[in-house]
């Protein structure tokens, strides 16, 4: 008799334990890492909100900012834009709309970026070509980097041929083109202008840059011209 009852008591639970691992997962009754459960993402432009009940985070630096979590730099930090060159809004989104673009951007012919440092962005514009580009483009810009070379890759064209300007070597540099990628990620807004200029000034007879050329020719004139009038 008591074998007949230990017998049914463990069958019972089994049962118990077996149907309650086998139950819904949703209303879990405790939970050790609710963050491993629920992740909470939060959205910088919205307010944000305590996870796991329902009143607002208290967190002070987000009460101050209107409960917002797109907080601003702190003070002293590096910024991410020191060049002061805006990210473009929009991606094209159509092909009709990256065509367009890509035309419009033939006839920027100068950088945003300061003139005055146009001889340090190209030396920099150098250094990131070399380490970003050259694997493909190469580092003489003829399409016979060492992935074309080794024959992973093939089409690359040489800058020598293409009818390019500073303007539209940045933006398929951020938007990408035929079987290139975007490297919008790998490469800042400030730095995508100085492989352009770089891209211009080594590889199309220094055409990046014209401004700063013709800035630089006037000097020389107009010392020469105040030269010639003290003489006289």
């Amino acid at each position: 008799m008591k074998k007949n009852v230990l017998k049914i008591t463990a069958v019972l639970g089994l049962t118990t334990v077996l149907l309650n691992s086998c139950g819904p997962k949703e209303n879990v009754p405790l939970v050790y890492f609710p963050d491993m459960y629920f992740p909470v993402a939060y959205d910088p432009l919205m307010k944000a909100q305590d996870a796991y009940s329902d009143h607002e985070n208290e967190i002070p630096a987000f009460v101050k900012n209107n409960g917002a979590t797109g907080l601003a730099p702190v003070e002293g930090s590096v910024p991410q834009n020191k060049d002061g060159v805006f990210e473009e809004g929009l991606l094209p989104k159509t092909p009709d709309q990256y065509n367009a673009g890509y035309d419009a951007s033939k006839s920027m012919t100068t950088s945003p970026l300061n003139p005055a440092n146009a001889a340090k962005d190209i030396e920099r514009g150098k250094i990131l070509f070399d380490h970003t580009c050259s694997a493909c483009h190469g580092t003489g810009g003829d399409g016979q980097g060492p992935i074309v070379q080794s024959g992973a890759f093939s089409g690359v064209p040489n800058y020598a041929d293409r009818e390019i300007t500073v303007g539209s070597v940045h933006y398929v540099i951020t938007n990408g083109r035929n079987a290139m990628g975007s490297y919008a990620g790998q490469l800042n807004a400030g730095d995508r202008w100085r492989v352009a200029m770089y891209v211009m000034n080594a590889f199309k007879k220094g055409a990046a840059a014209p401004a700063t050329a013709t800035a630089t020719a006037a000097e020389p004139a107009a010392t020469e011209t105040k030269t010639t009038e003290t003489k006289k």
